[in-house]
C-alpha cells in the first residue's frame, strides 16, 4: 500500500467513522467501497479489524440504551451464519470480490431506502442477524440488515445495539478469517496505523450525536453507499 492511498484511507476512515459515531451505521458502506477501489486485498479483514476500536467505543458511550434481547437474538445468529460468510470468500474469486461488495453495497443501499416501517421481533432479528454473518464476514459490509432491524427505534438504541452486535461478529469473523488461513495480518497492521483516525471521527461524533437529525444522516449514508457500490461495479 502506498502513502497517497493510506491518506486517502485516513480520511475515508475519519468520515466514516463521524458518520457511524453520530448516526450509529455507515461505517462499512463508506469503507468497504472505497478500500475495494483502492485495493481490493484490504477486503475483508481491514475493514472488520479497522471498525473493532469504533465499536468499542460506541457500544460503551451508549450502554445505557442497549436493547439485550434484541443484540442477543442477533449475535446467536450472527455467530452461526459466520462460516457461511467464510464459504461465500471461497466461492468468490479474488478479480471478483470488489464486483460482489459493489452489488452487496448497492443491493443494501435499495433494500434500505424502499424498507417501510415495522416493529421488530425474534424472526426479524435473527434474520437480521443471519444476513449479517455471510456478508460481513465475506466482504466487511454488514450494517444494512441490522439498520434495518432498527431504523425505526431512538438513535441511541441504533447506535448501541448495532455497535454491541458488530463488535462480537467483528471478532468471530476475524478469528475464524485468521484460522483458515484467508486473512492477511499485514492488512491489521494498516488498521492499527488508522486508529488516530478513527479516534478523531469518533471525538467528532461526540460533540454532535445527540443533536444530529439521524434521518438525513441515514439518507446520505445510503445515498452515498449507492453511488461508491456503483463506481466499484463499473471500475472491476
Amino acid at each position: 500500500m502506498t502513502w497517497q492511498t493510506l491518506a486517502v484511507l485516513a480520511v475515508t476512515v475519519t468520515a466514516a467513522a463521524f458518520v457511524q459515531g453520530s448516526s450509529g451505521l455507515g461505517f462499512a458502506l463508506i469503507v468497504a467501497p472505497v478500500a475495494g477501489l483502492l485495493d481490493p486485498g484490504l477486503l475483508p479483514v481491514f475493514v472488520l479489524a479497522v471498525m473493532i476500536p469504533l465499536n468499542m467505543y460506541v457500544a460503551w458511550r451508549e450502554r445505557a440504551s442497549l436493547d439485550v434481547r434484541g443484540a442477543g437474538w442477533i449475535t446467536v445468529a450472527r455467530l452461526a451464519a459466520t462460516p457461511g460468510g467464510l464459504a461465500l470468500l471461497w466461492l468468490i474469486p479474488d478479480r471478483a470480490l470488489g464486483l460482489f461488495v459493489g452489488i452487496a453495497t448497492v443491493l443494501a443501499a435499495v433494500v434500505s431506502l424502499a424498507a417501510p416501517a415495522f416493529t421488530p421481533g425474534k424472526v426479524a432479528y435473527v434474520g437480521a442477524g443471519a444476513v449479517t454473518g455471510l456478508t460481513e464476514t465475506a466482504t466487511g459490509v454488514g450494517g444494512p440488515p441490522l439498520a434495518l432491524v432498527y431504523q425505526h427505534r431512538p438513535p441511541a438504541e441504533l447506535r448501541s445495539t448495532v455497535a454491541a452486535c458488530f463488535l462480537v461478529g467483528e471478532i468471530a469473523s476475524l478469528l475464524l478469517l485468521f484460522a483458515t488461513g484467508e486473512g492477511d495480518p499485514a492488512d491489521l497492521g494498516w488498521a492499527l496505523a488508522l486508529i488516530p483516525a478513527i479516534a478523531v471521527g469518533a471525538w467528532l461524533s461526540r460533540l454532535v450525536h445527540q443533536r444530529l437529525d439521524a434521518r438525513r444522516m441515514r439518507l446520505f449514508v445510503l445515498v452515498f453507499a449507492l453511488v461508491s457500490g456503483l463506481l466499484l461495479m463499473v471500475g472491476v
